[in-house]
């Protein structure tokens, strides 16, 4: 495969990734958005690593992927919280919560 094809599939998911944080409300949804993108970034790093044949761009995507959970700990702790308060993952009423 070609170096193109890869970089074609990472802006797709890159611009769906961008799409459902600027569009939805729902926490979890939101935090998969993200993870869209953090994935893109790593098809990336990946397809330039072995486009030049060198393991840089695996190493870096191992560190976006320890980013990533980190990420995912932290976001599914908030959403949880706010769940908890009020009932909702809803991020248009996230400025209740102000105390």
């Amino acid at each position: 495969m070609m170096l193109n094809q890869f970089l074609l599939l990472a802006a797709v998911l890159f611009c769906i990734g961008v799409y459902g944080v600027l569009t939805r409300r729902n926490g979890v949804l939101v935090l998969m958005s993200v993870e869209l993108i953090l994935n893109a970034v790593n098809i990336n790093l990946v397809a330039f690593g072995a486009f030049r044949d060198n393991v840089q761009g695996d190493v870096f995507a191992i560190f976006v992927i320890a980013v990533a959970a980190a990420e995912v700990g932290v976001g599914l702790a908030m959403v949880l919280l706010m769940y908890r308060n009020r009932k909702s993952t809803d991020f248009t009423e996230l400025d209740m919560l102000k105390g």
